[in-house]
């Protein structure tokens, strides 16, 4: 690898913008997708490698190619220090996720309750936009108060984010149906939310509840399949 490659390479990892490199294997030429030109057939092997998280090689006129993804953390926003997020922090942290926890409650939001993690104490859409939630950021609102956990998801709704849920039983999140349409959100924006939070495990401690949560984030990265819980409220308005 050349001095100049590499700093390219340490530029993109220090600004967290994920980037592929490719090495051809029989003279150890190099290029840094997408900064770098690329025929179509490596192009679309190197946005695979990124979107899989998956190093590989392709063979582009009988030259093999090895393709490796130099993706950020994916991140997990929480909204609420509250108990469920002193579980799910720590196990979310096991998993290699980068958290941060925002609450603009400082005497919840304290290190000594989430050591090691961001915290950000900025009223949550404030937060959020300042945070950018992309393809690979999962949003989590666990606050049950519609004052924080409204204006961050209205913000995750009109981003990209991977995954985003918010706790709160079925008759709550009617209601949250209905306010977060008053902000404009249409049925197949609301879908996207999965509420009750996380998988339908009978879950009732904050660590069994932490547990189903991480569990479905983990499920929608890797593209499984999330039936609706049965029951659960429908991304229309119902009768509350």
């Amino acid at each position: 690898m050349t001095p100049a490659l590499l700093a390219r390479l340490q530029e993109a990892q220090a600004a967290k913008r994920p980037v592929a490199l490719l090495t051809r294997l029989p003279d150890g030429e190099q290029r840094l997708w997408p900064e770098d030109d690329l025929p179509a057939p490596l192009a679309e092997a190197a946005d695979a490698a990124l979107r899989d998280d998956e190093a590989g090689a392709v063979v582009l006129d009988g030259e093999k190619w090895f393709v490796h993804p130099h993706n950020p953390p994916v991140r997990l926003i929480v909204v609420g220090a509250v108990h469920v997020a002193q579980a799910l922090v720590p196990m979310a942290v096991l998993l290699g996720l980068a958290v941060t926890v925002v609450d603009p409650r400082r005497a919840f939001a304290t290190p000594d309750r989430f050591p090691g993690v961001s915290l950000s104490f900025d009223w949550p859409d404030e937060a959020l936009a300042a945070l950018a939630p992309d393809a690979r950021s999962a949003v989590v609102t666990l606050t049950h108060d519609p004052k924080l956990d409204d204006p961050a998801l209205d913000v995750a709704l009109r981003s990209p984010c991977f995954y985003i849920g918010a706790l709160g039983s079925r008759r709550t999140h009617a209601k949250r149906v209905a306010r977060l349409q008053e902000l404009g959100h249409g049925d197949g924006a609301i879908a996207r939310i999965r509420a009750p939070v996380g998988l339908d495990i009978a879950a009732v401690t904050a660590p069994e509840i932490a547990l189903s949560v991480l569990a479905e984030v983990v499920a929608a990265r890797r593209g499984a399949a999330l039936a609706r819980r049965a029951g659960a409220a429908a991304p229309v308005t119902e009768a509350v």
